[in-house]
Parts: structure tokens; sequence; C-alpha cells
């Protein structure tokens, strides 16, 4: 029975700061970081945190004070990471429908790179850059057509699939780029998916990568940098733990003798199980064909298992002498998808304490208002001291955009 985040018992930190509630372990922020400083330290990537696993202002705060740099996907991410202290030279901007306003938006702040996802987005952001006088950074996202085994949700690296330049049609695009005024191309890019538990799609598509980066080179098109994008998947239930080590020696030794320097973009691998989610139990019901354990988290804390089926351990943090029932564990929304498990073993009863593990990335991420439920609190874990790092939302905050309209 896990009852500490390092150590601060759970149960302190929802007496103190309330239920539902987002925890995080600023230790195990730390050490899945620095796991990819060592796996990678042959090569010594740029490792850009992806934002959209945690935007939490602190977890940026925390991740920039490491020395990271920030995989983005909106206008918002990035004012996120500016915000937070990160560096603009270490951002890049990734995302099929970047606006104009975001566009301008990143030139002005001086990122790093566009991650470019097609001919109209390359020139939609020549135009820009020609009306603002700069030159764009850009890399191609290339689509290298992997299946990366994963729920067909989070794929991204098939021909199906909404991200990238087909491969087939990515030297004509560079040629393209490389025609342009005000762009200068830097890179290559990709991402085939994410919760990659096996690594080998990702060595099979950095090997494609290096295909079409020779050929570029044979056409005069020199680039910088190989960016390999994330997908390195966690274990939520009992998944083999993925081999960092090995795929980054396979990376390295496809790199060896090459100038171009590397980025990662991880983002749920560094998160998601650095958080945990605490809810407390309000009523055991007893079905005619199924029983639940009716919970004060619900679908708008965490959207994953209603939305990919997603497993998440579940464990009762009190030492709870009812009998174990099979049950279904589900939240207040009026929806039969608002469930965070189903068909668990629990022994619980009203008032109990319930962790949710894994819930770091694309837990607070995802929360929404839906049925008017307030945003939980967050808070950030170090040895024997805590500090919450967003407040719980009030039905004044979730309202107060609309009050001025009465």
């Amino acid at each position: 029975m896990t009852q500490f985040c390092e150590n601060i018992a759970y149960s302190y930190l929802a007496e103190h700061f309330g239920t539902p509630l987002y925890v995080y372990s600023e230790n195990a922020l730390t050490n899945a970081f620095r796991a990819y400083e060592m796996a990678f330290s042959g090569s010594q990537p740029l490792i850009c945190y992806a934002v959209k696993a945690n935007s939490n202002l602190s977890i940026i705060k925390h991740f920039s004070e490491l020395g990271s740099g920030f995989d983005t996907v909106s206008g918002g991410e990035i004012a996120r990471v500016l915000a937070a202290g990160g560096a603009a030279k270490k951002i890049i901007f990734s995302g099929v429908g970047k606006s104009v306003a975001e566009i301008a938006f990143a030139l002005n702040a001086g990122i790093k790179c566009f991650n470019v996802e097609s001919l109209p987005e390359l020139d939609r952001i020549n135009q820009v850059a020609e009306q603002m006088g700069k030159i764009a950074p850009i890399s191609l996202r290339i689509n290298p057509d992997v299946d990366a085994k994963t729920h067909p949700y989070i794929s991204t690296g098939l021909k199906a699939n909404k991200f990238g330049i087909a491969m087939s049609q990515a030297e004509q695009a560079y040629q393209y780029a490389a025609n342009q005024s005000h762009l200068k191309i830097m890179g290559i890019d990709c991402h085939i998916g994410s919760q990659l538990i096996d690594l080998s799609p990702l060595v099979e598509a950095c090997q494609r990568l290096l295909m079409l980066v020779d050929k570029l080179s044979a056409q005069g098109i020199e680039l910088e940098h190989i960016d390999l994008g994330g997908g390195v998947g966690i274990v939520y239930h009992n998944e083999p733990i993925p081999n960092l080590n090995e795929y980054a020696q396979a990376v390295q030794n496809l790199l060896a003798g090459r100038k171009l320097d590397l980025v990662l973009e991880p983002g749920r691998s560094l998160v998601g199980n650095a958080g945990t989610l605490l809810t407390r139990v309000e009523f055991v019901k007893q079905g005619e064909e199924k029983n639940f354990v009716i919970v004060d988290a619900a679908m708008n804390d965490l959207m994953r298992p209603a939305l990919y089926q997603a497993y998440h351990h579940i464990e009762n943090a009190e030492k709870n002498k009812q009998p174990e029932i099979l049950a279904d564990i589900v939240g207040p929304i009026c929806e039969t998808g608002d469930f965070l498990a189903q068909n668990r073993q629990i022994a619980a009863e009203a008032g109990d304490l319930l962790l949710v593990h894994s819930a770091g990335a694309y837990g607070a991420s995802m929360a929404s208002n839906y049925n008017t439920r307030c945003r939980a609190a967050e808070v950030l874990v170090s040895g024997d001291k805590v500090r919450e790092i967003r407040q719980r939302e009030t039905l004044e905050d979730v309202m107060r955009l609309e009050m001025k309209f009465l």
C-alpha cells in the first residue's frame, strides 16, 4: 500500500489541499530527465520537454532549470514557457494548424525552430516572416510511414495520419522551402506516436530520415539537426519497461560520423509516473449487474480512461477492512463514459482516499469544466516540503468571463 509521495503522506496532502488533487514528485521529474541525459550522453541532445503532457508553469520552470528545451504546439504553450523563464532559443513550435498570429508571436520571441507540417504552412510562415522582415528557422516534419504499434488515437506516423509531410513528397518539399526568401532550413523532424513500449519503430524512423538526409545533402541541402520527436512510453499497468539505453545506443550508432545535432521531444515519459491523482470515495453502490465505487474525481480530471480506454493503477491509501468487490470506479459526471477504471477488485468505503497512479501526463493538461466542475489543485512535493502550484478553481473563476453579459 502506497502512503507517501517522497516524504509526505498522501493523507496529509488530501486533508490540507482537498480532493481531487494532482500530486507531483519533483524527484521523479528530475530522475526522468537525467535518465535521458545519461542514456544519450554520447550525443548530448537538446531534450525538449513536450509541454502538452503537463503545462503547469512550475513544472516547466523545473525542467528549464534542469537545462531542458521545449516542444510546443500552440502560441499559448510558447507563452507559458516564456512566462516560466524558459529560453526562447530552446523552443520548437510543432503542430498542423499554426495561425498567422501564432507564427508572428513565435518569430518575435526568437524561437529555435518551426516544425513545419505542410506546404501551405511553409507559405504562411514565409509570408509572415517577409512582412516582419525576419528569417524563419524551419524544419520539415516528415511522416515516415512507420507503425508505432500504439493506440490509433496517438499514432502519428502513418500515411493516414494528419501529421507531417509524406516521405514521397519530402525531397520536393525541401527544394520548395530552399527557394523561399524568408525561410532558413535547419533540420528534419518526425514523431510517430506516443506510449511506445517497443522502441524499434523509433529506430526505424531514424533510419528512414537519415536516408532522406543523405539524398538532400547530395542536392546541396545541408541540415543542422535531426529531431526524432518523443513517444517513449511509461508503465501504467504491467507493460515492460522501455529500454532507453538500447534506443540511445542505436540512435548514436546511426548518427556516428554525421555532423547532425540531435533533438528529442519526450513528454509523457518525463512526467507521467511522477504524478498521482488523489480522490475520495463518496459512495459504494451495489447495482443489479455491477458494483460502483463513486469518487469525487471524474473524467474532467482524467480524460484518458474514457478517451483511450487507458488503464491507471488505482489503490486505496487507507487500511480498509472491507472485503474486496469487483467494481467500476466512477465519477459524478452525467455520462456513462465517466469512469476512471472498470472491473477492478477493490476494498473501499465512503471517505476512503484512493490513489490514481501515473496521472502526471495528460491529467491536468486535458482537464475541463464539464458539468461546471472546478478544476483541481496541483501540488509539487520535494522531500519533506510541498507547495501548491495551481490553486483549486472556484465557481467564481469558472463563471467570471460570462458574468458581465448577464
